[in-house]
């Protein structure tokens, strides 16, 4: 499978990013936003490459990132984030893999969307290492909702400002 600017993975099934997203707000209709929509898509795409990469994944986010992850566990700020990756990234966490369908991009302001996303969630663990203080997936499927801030900063461009991934269930 390889990385497309949708932010998935191409192949057949879920996380195919076969269709483009609807895009709406601020901009949109004077064709002001196509740089920024081909910047999202590969913030996101660069978000789901990198989830096993500490240092490439804690970069995409602001500094102040709020996050609440599958389990409904909050995290704040890029120094948690970081810990909190780092001791998943070192267990048998780093094989429940994900890949994400951009299904719609709003503009709120010219320098913050507003991104809704299908997470597809893919548990590799091997099933007789997982115990009962394991996370459990009970689904492989979330709606993830991204907010993004574009940067004042020249050639920082978009970064996560907060994440949420509810997971869908059924």
């Amino acid at each position: 499978m390889t990385s497309t600017p949708q932010g998935t993975a191409r192949g057949d099934g879920p996380g195919t990013g076969s269709a483009a997203p609807e895009v709406s707000g601020v901009g949109v209709a004077s064709g002001e936003r196509v740089a920024d929509i081909d910047a999202i898509q590969r913030l996101i795409a660069d978000a789901t490459e990198h989830q096993n990469d500490v240092e490439r994944l804690i970069a995409l986010h602001t500094p102040d990132v709020s996050i609440v992850n599958f389990v409904g566990r909050r995290l704040l700020g890029r120094d948690s984030m970081e810990k909190v990756m780092r001791v998943a990234v070192a267990s048998p966490l780093a094989k429940i893999l994900t890949t994400v369908d951009v299904l719609d991009i709003r503009f709120v302001r010219a320098d913050v969307a507003v991104v809704a996303c299908v997470k597809h969630v893919s548990d590799e663990r091997d099933p007789a290492t997982v115990t009962g203080d394991d996370v459990q997936v009970h689904t492989t499927t979330g709606s993830l909702t991204y907010v993004l801030e574009k940067s004042a900063t020249p050639g920082t461009g978009w970064r996560i400002s907060h994440a949420q991934t509810t997971p869908v269930l059924g």
